[in-house]
């Protein structure tokens, strides 16, 4: 195997994959990066078996054939490279030697026939939607998935097909997360993707209006970004029927710009997150919502001018559940909407119902 490859090129490309590269593994290959050289383009490839990612770059080749590098190794001297030519070979004893302008390297690869093939996905049907709708769907949405393992169908986002629409929903027992898009669909499809597979999309697609292409079998999803092809897993279980927890009505109903009430309840939050629950009380009545918390620290009191119909409320609630949404709202102004105050909270844009956020409440001593 001879290759020639430009290094900002190949270096680009190894990022991509090396993103799928397993960190937390005994078996060493599963470290590396499979490389085969085949007409003018190279195919890189990386897994941990739960998530596969597959590059294509175009490279001369001198001489076909593949072989698999320790990733970080590999990466690391890349990237230290000049911004030139990189030549690649494979002599005896499994050495790789890497050569640009007067920069020579010789290390140990594995035998590539040890490194193992990412499944077959039969690219029958597929749905395309466009990458920046996707990305903001997987941004607003996957950091309310939970982080308990015991509860595994909770580590991912449900994505459901039907009716034109692609609806991303993501919970963790105290709050959802629920995203909606156009896409064009002739078949309803409902599957759960790992929250880390999203994640991970997400840094590979761009902020354009350029397709992306999912395929979805009974196991795996196949993501296909221009020369890129990510497959993961799908987690087994049923989802939770988040339809049913979605409130139908409310009493109160409250509008007011997102950055005045992210903005307070972070200065409040100051002192509630010393306390047991990150705490912090909203009491709404007439044009003001007022939003207080204390410590053992000590307390604070803020004031925000809002829109308000509906009957009074007092109600509490994490604040972190509360500053990681707002941080991803895109509107200036946003709903909120309360029941009860025992009854979740529903936060969402002004301009769209696209987006819905719920949020339960933590019970006050007084209740």
């Amino acid at each position: 195997m001879r290759f020639s490859c430009h290094q900002k090129a190949l270096l680009s490309s190894i990022n991509i994959v090396q993103k799928a590269v397993s960190s937390k593994t005994t078996l060493p290959i599963l470290k590396g990066i499979y490389i085969e050289a085949l007409d003018n383009y190279l195919k890189l490839v990386a897994t941990d078996l739960e998530i596969g990612i597959e590059h294509i770059v175009e490279a001369k080749t001198h001489n076909k054939g593949s072989v698999v590098v320790d990733a970080r190794l590999f990466s690391e001297i890349i990237r230290k490279l000049p911004d030139a030519e990189v030549e690649i070979s494979l002599e005896e004893n499994n050495q790789i030697y890497i050569k640009c302008e007067n920069s020579e390297f010789n290390i140990v690869s594995y035998n590539s026939q040890d490194f193992p093939e990412l499944p077959t996905i039969e690219e029958d049907y597929s749905y395309e939607i466009s990458q920046d709708l996707f990305k903001n769907m997987i941004r607003q949405t996957v950091f309310a998935t939970s982080q308990d393992e015991s509860r595994p169908v909770l580590t991912g986002a449900l994505v459901e097909i039907e009716n034109d629409t692609l609806n991303m929903v993501a919970l963790d027992g105290y709050r959802l997360a629920l995203k909606k898009g156009k896409i064009q669909s002739h078949i309803d499809n409902k599957v759960i993707i790992p929250a880390k597979t999203l994640s991970e999309i997400n840094r590979i697609i761009s902020d354009n209006e350029e397709q992306l292409t999912i395929t979805l079998t009974n196991n795996h999803a196949l993501f296909v970004i221009g020369n890129t092809k990510m497959i993961s897993r799908l987690l087994e279980g049923e989802f939770i029927n988040y339809k049913q927890i979605l409130p139908k009505e409310y009493k109160s109903k409250v509008k007011v710009k997102t950055r005045n009430l992210l903005d307070s309840i972070e200065r409040a939050s100051l002192v509630a997150r010393e306390g047991k629950n990150n705490l912090v009380k909203f009491t709404i009545s007439d044009d003001k919502m007022t939003i207080t918390s204390n410590s053992e620290l000590g307390k604070v009191h803020e004031q925000i001018y809002i829109d308000f119909e509906g009957e009074e409320v007092e109600i509490a609630f994490n604040s972190k559940y509360l500053i990681d949404v707002l941080k991803i709202m895109e509107d200036e102004e946003v709903y909120l909407e309360f029941t009860t105050n025992l009854s979740p909270g529903i936060l969402k844009p002004v301009s769209n119902d696209n987006y819905i956020y719920l949020i339960l409440p933590v019970r006050l001593s007084s209740n």
